[in-house]
């Protein structure tokens, strides 16, 4: 049993991801101890610096290998899983493993368990990714009945994948734009982080609960790609791709490089939205980041000469 003075130890799977590193550093400002669990280690050792000697411990797991999961979590107090793929075995990852693991912080004896899901999750979801995300769901409340049940709608932040690739493709002349009329409410990668961090150091708060996490603003595709080019100092014109087209070329998303999966196509069918049928970042007392507030900290590097070049200052967010 731990020592009523020792910091409590919270396993992180998936730390060294996107979400994972701000996860890890909020945990890390409130004195947490960490084990981060990660496929290849490595990946993580960059946290180390972020923590006191001894703060942070890393550890080899795979969501894919429940056997590697009893090391991992073996004294955790709470077990946070941030584990999600697009691509390969969505169910073995999503679904067994997530099963899984919440049954091992059950045995272990952790207080908490935050599984990390995605707004549109479900499991009659007509998409992979929305149908396992789902059953995830499922198991993990099967499995731990306390667990806390984080859904996120469309992360951003400085390292994602999202205001990048569309910055980035804002630099051509015209900027084709699939399913333009999709809404979606992205969250800000610092908001959702200290929420799930508040939900790993607080069960008796918020465990066995579901939270949908989104920002204050809602954007069809085309007014997010519209927004994220002009703060990346770009006006190309942008052109909507009919749905046939964009289907079409879904059908050729298992193909190196493709820009769409059938998958994707699939989930853009739907919003991305929060339902509000569950509490959101307000129930963590975080006020939720406007994009335009941080956004352009990051994609000034996409203007013309760089972030730094004259007359690319950063818009005050005031």
């Amino acid at each position: 049993m731990r020592n009523p003075g020792t910091p409590p130890l919270i396993t992180v799977f998936g730390g060294g991801g996107f979400i994972g590193r701000y996860v890890c550093e909020a945990l890390l400002k409130a004195g947490a101890r960490l084990r981060v669990a990660e496929r290849f280690p490595r990946r993580a050792w960059f946290l180390q610096p972020l923590g006191g000697v001894g703060q942070v411990s890393t550890i080899a797991a795979n969501l894919a290998r429940p056997e590697t999961f009893a090391r991992a979590v073996e004294g955790a107090d709470a077990v946070i899983n941030l584990v999600g793929i697009f691509k390969g075995d969505l169910q073995r990852v999503h679904v067994d493993g997530a099963g899984k693991l919440a049954s091992a912080a059950k045995a272990a004896s952790a207080k908490a368990f935050v599984h990390v899901s995605a707004i549109g999750s479900n499991p009659d979801s007509k998409a992979d990714y929305g149908r396992t995300k789902g059953e995830g769901e499922q198991a993990v409340r099967s499995a731990f009945a306390g667990a806390t049940l984080i859904r996120p709608g469309t992360v951003f932040g400085p390292e994602d994948a999202f205001t990048n690739r569309f910055a980035s493709m804002a630099r051509f002349p015209i900027l084709p734009v699939i399913a333009p009329n999709t809404r979606f409410q992205p969250v800000f990668v610092r908001d959702v982080s200290k929420a799930i961090a508040a939900a790993a150091l607080n069960p008796k708060q918020y465990g066995g609960k579901t939270y949908e996490l989104a920002g204050p603003e809602v954007f069809t595709m085309r007014e997010l790609n519209a927004a994220i080019a002009s703060m990346a100092g770009h006006s190309p014109e942008l052109v909507d791709v009919p749905d046939v087209m964009a289907s079409l070329i879904s059908l050729f998303g298992f193909l190196p490089g493709a820009p769409l999966s059938n998958d994707q196509w699939l989930m853009l069918q739907e919003d991305n939205v929060a339902s509000g049928e569950w509490p959101g970042l307000k129930a963590f007392d975080i006020v939720p980041t406007p994009l335009a507030a941080v956004a352009p900290e990051w994609l000034g590097r996409f203007r013309k000469g760089g972030r730094f070049a004259p007359g690319n200052e950063v818009p005050s967010a005031g």
